[in-house]
């Protein structure tokens, strides 16, 4: 797959399908837009392209309320990878693209960088300076340049409830400790990345060593609990493990943010240094507090014996 990192660097190719989006989290609504522009490209006879944004624009035209991201960079790029597709653009987006009307986006995106053909949204896709631009937009650029458009309905949740699949919805499914729902709209597990850091040893010494997990505060976590999760290391590898996620409230009354520990089942060595990733499963309990570290380690052991228990009907 190739990464263009700048398409105002020159020309990226002549003629390809292509999508436009955030694409936070590549979900299933995601992947249905991206299969169609596959297929068109396919159809076409030209390449297919996904263009996205970095960083997210809400946090440049929004800082203050921008939402927690469901992917980073790395990983969206590793699933769009996963997916086929040919090649990806980059737009940096800045305070000066935010002020970048819809029709000069079209131009100097779409058109002059890669040669548009087609072009693949969501229904709802809005672009370009206070969101002005549309799937309207589009229709009616791609009569003056040459390319078709086409506007996608989004898909309906696989849980029944009125609400599509999005983004939003996937982010509020983790906030409520939902991880089952989310993957259901993920179509995998949500899986949170980042290095294996030294905590205060405080595992190791009750006799739960944990793997510290340092998370950039711009990703989002599900809710402070106890989950069932896969850890999967460098190589691939993948151990079963539980995770808690939270303030560790039997040890701090005032933690300022929420920490992730995976206890790696039946795992001894050192993880330290690692780029980890772990994959959430199934809630196995809301955080609590306890009067002690015996209390702690009763409930540690059945959390264990729990997580064993879910993740062998997972294996």
């Amino acid at each position: 797959m190739d990464v263009i990192r700048d398409p105002s660097s020159g020309t990226v190719g002549r003629g390809h399908a292509l999508t436009i989006g955030a694409y936070d989290g590549v979900h299933l609504g995601h992947q249905a837009v991206i299969k169609a522009t596959q297929q068109r490209a396919e159809r076409l006879d030209v390449g297919m392209a996904v263009v996205t944004f970095d960083p997210h624009p809400a946090y440049v035209l929004r800082p203050e309320s921008a939402p927690k991201l469901l992917t980073g960079l790395d990983q969206k790029l590793d699933l769009l990878e996963a997916l086929g597709v040919d090649t990806v653009v980059v737009v940096p987006f800045d305070e000066v693209r935010a002020t970048e009307s819809a029709d000069e986006f079209i131009t100097r995106v779409l058109v002059d960088a890669l040669g548009a053909r087609s072009v693949v949204v969501g229904h709802d896709f809005h672009f370009g300076a206070n969101r002005t631009g549309s799937v309207a937009t589009l229709t009616a650029a791609g009569e003056r340049y040459g390319f078709e458009t086409e506007g996608v309905q989004l898909l309906p949740r696989p849980d029944g409830k009125v609400e599509s699949i999005s983004s939003t919805a996937i982010r509020r499914a983790l906030a409520g400790g939902e991880v089952t729902t989310a993957a259901r709209m993920l179509g995998r597990y949500h899986e949170i990345r980042g290095p294996v850091v030294t905590g205060d040893q405080r595992g190791r010494t009750i006799g739960f060593p944990t793997a510290n997990v340092a998370v950039p505060k711009e990703m989002a976590l599900p809710a402070d609990a106890v989950y069932a999760a896969w850890y999967v290391a460098p190589d691939g590898e993948r151990h079963p493990a539980a995770v808690n996620i939270g303030k560790r409230p039997t040890f701090s009354q005032d933690a300022e943010h929420s920490l992730v520990e995976a206890h790696l089942i039946g795992f001894e060595g050192d993880l330290y240094g690692q780029s980890a990733r772990v994959q959430m499963v199934e809630l196995i309990r809301s955080e609590q507090r306890f009067d002690g570290i015996d209390a702690l380690s009763a409930q540690l052991q059945r959390d264990i014996a729990r997580a064993a228990e879910i993740l062998d009907r997972h294996r």
